[in-house]
């Protein structure tokens, strides 16, 4: 017998259908229920690949005895995080509030008007280690709700304000626009007072890869020929590319790991995740510059992982990408990529012995399942930093086939548009950096599915995807400003005329998220359902923050079209959080990558031509990492009703011919593509000048 989640297109909901607690989908229904029969609400919410969500959820929404508490006692509502972040966003701020700490699964209790009063995350069925057991909560917040109401509902109401005047003091404009030229300095000194010399990384366990950090580090070196930036990101790439929460059989990063040398991961394989890495990698293959330089064939074989991983395991047949694979399977945390000994040396054969050696497996393991008792091996290089040996990369396809015949995790089968965006931006951007026109297909073909599966006839996008449900819930500025920083890549490196649908994309933005009384941009629409508060998000966490995509993705539109009223809105955001993120730098990479770009003038790259005589031209400038910089490509005497960068752009002699230009201030054009490096090189350099003087 199923509740009504079996209606739902969500993975995650879905997964509860068969429940006996009688779950409620979010909306109008729930809350209907809740103050017809006076009773509260409890809020739920997780997602599909986390861990702990399906422990609780073995522990007690499974359980006959504690769901028959939950039904009695509350009406029970269900959330999946990642097809409503507007929901999680406000709840979570709750939690935080309430409890100092956040996480999912997020279990809060909510007036029958959505106020939330008590929360928390992860409760066990019984108590312990510090927890109340589940039922033991329950009913002491009924308890409460029957006979302390008046307290409650007071307490819900002080949260509720504190909550509405979060969202609008964090971010009030002060009409100034400056821009400090000394934040970014400031902000590298704070990110290398907490770097981890030993294994990479930032702070202690658990560890994040914090790819947006690493990527603003990258941009430090190549402006300022920082060598202690560049070791920091080096080193953690190393360390975390060895293994463990890198899969070396399969390919892709799990999300995070639990020790400080990435070895015991969680091991959810993240959509999100997989695209802010293929970025930092393929950046750093590229500012390592040549073969004989530490980390450098390293680095593209996992871009060349990371993508064969999402297109082999994560694509709809259409093109889209599907959100993430599970942690467990079969009941298990990590089974599916843990090793005994016995096992490799079966597979392995002859080779069995370099690879036991390679990544030190022992007969007992270095990984145990505290639920189920499962131990195994997660592979991971005893030396992060050497070649890896002949014989392991043999054995690998070898151990990828035997793990094939394995029970799978689960998959999240919706399609996301703002997780697709990045992906699409990251895949575009090293298909034309390593000239693979089998990943710009994919590219070009996930961009068409976007845009014909999650846009209403209306115009307006949509969040989520998938086969058997089609395409549900109004798009967030999250998804609108990923979309924009994709849209405005495959205009740099496939073709000029994206530029018309990123200009779309970013004018709905602006209509429909834009902070009339403030800088930046709310999470939800105009249009949207209205909640308790209106959130707004600001920080960079495991994913961009929607207001520091939109920054970047203004400032480059602005470079890109010449029309200074998208750079204008995006100054005006960085303007109030320059201090804080010269503070907190850890919580803005990326927005540290838009006020980099909003404080120096972009190098822009015009290249004219055929398209197979242009190629060795734009190899000189999508072959290297030139941070705060637009290229645009187009046949000779087109692209001007697109962009100024191409007005009046001849080639000369009859030649491809490149133009390389500075806030439209442009350069003797070349055709040699060793003038244009040298060109490129010269502008870097002036920048370092620059840098030096403001320091």
């Amino acid at each position: 017998m199923t509740n009504r989640l079996a209606d739902e297109t969500s993975p995650y909901l879905r997964q509860h259908a068969d429940n006996p607690v009688d779950w409620y989908p979010w909306g109008d229904d729930a809350f209907a229920a809740a103050r017809a029969d006076d009773r509260p609400i409890m809020l739920s919410v997780g997602y599909s690949s986390c861990h702990w969500c399906h422990v609780m959820a073995h522990e007690s929404f499974e359980d006959a005895e504690v769901a028959a508490v939950m039904n009695r006692l509350f009406v029970n509502v269900k959330v999946d995080r990642e097809e409503r972040p507007d929901v999680d966003a406000v709840y979570m701020q709750a939690v935080q509030a309430l409890t100092g700490q956040g996480g999912w699964p997020m279990t809060v209790f909510l007036t029958p008007d959505g106020e939330p009063f008590f929360g928390g995350t992860y409760f066990p069925k019984e108590a312990g280690h510090g927890r109340p057991g589940f039922v033991q909560l329950l009913e002491a917040v009924d308890d409460a709700w029957r006979n302390r109401r008046d307290d409650l509902l007071a307490e819900a109401a002080k949260l509720g304000e504190a909550l509405r005047r979060a969202t609008i003091a964090d971010v009030g404009a002060d009409g100034a626009n400056d821009l400090p030229s000394d934040v970014l300095a400031r902000a590298r000194s704070g990110i290398a007072a907490n770097f981890d010399p030993a294994y990479g990384g930032f702070g202690t366990a658990p560890k994040f890869p914090q790819a947006m950090t690493l990527d603003f580090l990258l941009q430090r070196a190549v402006r300022d020929d920082d060598a202690e930036a560049l070791d920091m990101v080096t080193t953690s790439l190393d360390a975390m590319a060895a293994g463990g929460m890198y899969d070396v059989v399969g390919g892709a990063f799990h999300r995070y790991s639990v020790d400080e040398a990435w070895l015991i991961p969680h091991f959810e394989k993240m959509l999100y995740d997989q695209a802010l890495l293929l970025r930092v990698y393929l950046h750093a293959y590229l500012v390592t510059g040549s073969p004989d330089r530490p980390g450098f064939a390293r680095y593209r074989r996992v871009v060349e992982e990371i993508v064969g991983y999402v297109l082999r395991d994560l694509r709809h047949v259409d093109g889209g990408f599907y959100s993430a694979e599970d942690a467990d399977s079969e009941g298990v945390e990590g089974k599916f990529y843990a090793w005994s000994l016995d096992e490799l040396t079966e597979v392995c054969g002859d080779d069995a012995a370099a690879v036991i050696d390679w990544f030190g497996v022992t007969p007992t393991g270095n990984f145990r399942d505290p639920h189920t008792g499962f131990s195994g091996n997660v592979l991971q290089a005893v030396d992060r930093t050497a070649d890896r040996p002949e014989a392991v990369t043999r054995a690998l396809p070898r151990l990828f086939e035997r793990r094939e015949g394995r029970v799978r995790p689960g998959l999240d089968d919706k399609v996301l548009l703002g997780w697709n965006a990045l992906f699409l931006r990251a895949l575009a951007e090293a298909a034309a950096a390593l000239d693979r026109s089998d990943w710009m297909d994919a590219a070009r073909t996930n961009a068409h599915f976007l845009l014909a599966n999650l846009r209403r006839d209306d115009g307006r996008l949509l969040r989520s995807w998938q086969a058997d449900g089609g395409a549900r819930h109004l798009a967030y500025a999250e998804d609108h400003a990923a979309l924009l920083e994709a849209l405005l890549t495959l205009a740099e490196v496939d073709d000029v005329a994206w530029l018309i649908e990123a200009r779309a994309v970013a004018d709905a933005l602006i209509d429909r998220f834009a902070d009339r009384d403030g800088p930046g941009f709310f999470t939800t629409g105009d249009d949207a359902e209205a909640l308790i508060v209106r959130p707004k998000d600001l920080m960079d966490n495991a994913i961009p923050a929607e207001n520091s995509l939109a920054a970047e993705g203004l400032l480059r539109l602005t470079s890109l079209t010449g029309e200074r009223s998208y750079a204008d809105r995006a100054i005006a955001y960085l303007a109030t959080l320059s201090e804080t993120m010269a503070k907190h730098p850890s919580a803005f990479g990326l927005l540290l990558t838009a006020y980099e770009r909003a404080i120096t003038p972009a190098i822009e790259v015009a290249i004219v031509g055929d398209t197979a005589t242009t190629e060795p031209l734009r190899r000189e400038v999508l072959g290297r990492f030139v941070p705060a910089s637009v290229t645009v490509t187009a046949s000779a005497g087109t692209g001007a009703d697109l962009t100024p960068l191409l007005a009046d752009r001849p080639m000369l002699r009859g030649e491809a011919t490149a133009y390389l230009c500075e806030e439209f201030v442009c350069r003797e054009p070349v055709t040699d593509p060793a003038r244009l490096r040298d060109q490129l090189d010269a502008a870097l350099a002036a920048r370092k000048v620059g840098s030096d003087q403001e320091k």
